[in-house]
């Protein structure tokens, strides 16, 4: 046992499980007497995109308070945040053009400081959109993300969700920050229809900004989640 479990053992109790996979698991925990909760993500890989993270201060992100490698292993502890995904939200019904406009743009601001770090978060989907107590969004989830490499010219593994991911996720090319905007395109057309664009194209005024951002070629995206929050 590490000074990292005895610390945990001694200092905090189980309160749920988010996530529980044969290589991955996400826990909820209560310190015992500060009553405060932490999210302790368990996982084999790079924690280099979580010490980025470590240092970037965002409101629609997650404050990552300790990245922990251990060997073939990560343990991030990060804040607990108390709400609802949108996954969730979009199951007692659909949302209006408003609400999605709101969304957006805080997912573009949280997209902007990523990419301005080269940070590709390749997972944006219903699931991984909080929308906490007081009403803040916050991107989560950065089991796939990835830092741009320039000189690259494809992705070392095919990480992210069928529907959501980016054409060039599949070994067509690297992913870079058109990727992002890619998948909030096909989240903004789900939120609006309950639909997969191929499925249900939304008709109403977001209609273009939809279909510019879920072009198959990425040269025909939007180029920066700044040029996407500007047509929001």
């Amino acid at each position: 046992m590490t000074e990292f479990d005895h610390i945990i053992a001694e200092q905090f109790s189980f309160v749920k499980a988010l996530k529980k996979e044969q290589n991955k698991s996400v826990v909820v925990l209560r310190h015992k007497t500060l009553s405060a909760e932490i999210v302790v993500i368990d996982f084999p890989g790079d924690p280099a995109v979580y010490e980025i993270l470590k240092h970037l201060s965002h409101p629609n992100l997650p404050r990552i308070l300790s990245v922990m490698p251990d060997g073939q292993r990560c343990r991030v502890i990060e804040e607990y945040i108390n709400g609802s995904t949108v996954a969730d939200i979009l199951a007692g019904g659909l949302y209006t053009e408003r609400g999605v406009r709101r969304i957006a743009k805080d997912i573009c601001c949280a997209l902007d400081a990523l990419h301005s770090k080269n940070i590709i978060h390749r997972d944006i989907k219903p699931e991984n959109i909080m929308v906490d107590s007081k009403g803040n969004i916050k991107l989560v989830d950065f089991d796939a993300a990835r830092i741009y490499k320039r000189y690259k010219s494809e992705d070392t593994s095919f990480i992210g969700t069928a529907g959501f991911a980016a054409p060039e996720q599949f070994g067509f090319n690297q992913t870079d920050p058109r990727s992002d905007i890619f998948a909030l395109g096909i989240l903004m057309n789900v939120m609006l229809t309950g639909e997969h664009p191929s499925k249900k194209l939304y008709q109403g005024k977001l209609k273009k900004v939809i279909e510019k951002c879920i072009n198959l070629d990425p040269n025909q995206r939007f180029s920066t989640a700044r040029e996407l929050y500007a047509k929001l």
